[in-house]
């Protein structure tokens, strides 16, 4: 016989969510879920927020694997040279050492879940940017529009 152990989840709704835009000049923003800070595990969880034009600068990862998984938009996925179309329901999955990017191609904001794995210093890298807000848009999207603060 061997006693059952229960471990308490930690849940977050987006009001709980930490938002950074990583540089001034980026036209996406990070909305952090989980990570390192505040989940004790080597992963970064976020809603990746890319603004109608937005894209993420060319990027690679030496060992984490990174997925995406679109939730709202449409874009185009660009990885060692080549490029897919993706939209809301696809998903993305990038190998460690791929160079990539998403860029936002349609008229309205993309949204995608991103989570790497291990973290490989990326939520260090998102909490040194300027702490920003999400607003009615995002929250809409995220379904929380009860999160928002009346005026």
């Amino acid at each position: 016989m061997h006693a059952t152990r229960c471990v308490i989840p930690v849940i977050k709704s987006p009001k709980d969510y930490q938002v950074y835009r990583i540089s001034p000049h980026d036209s996406n923003r990070l909305a952090i879920i989980f990570d390192t800070a505040n989940a004790n595990t080597s992963l970064t969880c976020c809603v990746e927020i890319f603004d109608v034009g937005g894209q993420t600068p060319p990027n690679r990862h030496q060992w984490a694997v990174e997925m995406f998984f679109v939730l709202k938009g449409e874009g185009i996925a660009l990885c060692d040279g080549k490029q897919v179309a993706i939209k809301a329901g696809d998903s993305l999955l990038v190998p460690p050492t791929g160079t990539h990017l998403i860029k936002n191609t349609g008229s309205t904001r993309l949204y995608t879940l991103t989570v790497m794995v291990p973290n490989e210093d990326f939520s260090e890298l998102i909490r040194s940017g300027t702490p920003m807000e999400l607003d009615a848009e995002d929250m809409a999207v995220l379904g929380r529009s009860d999160a928002l603060m009346p005026c």
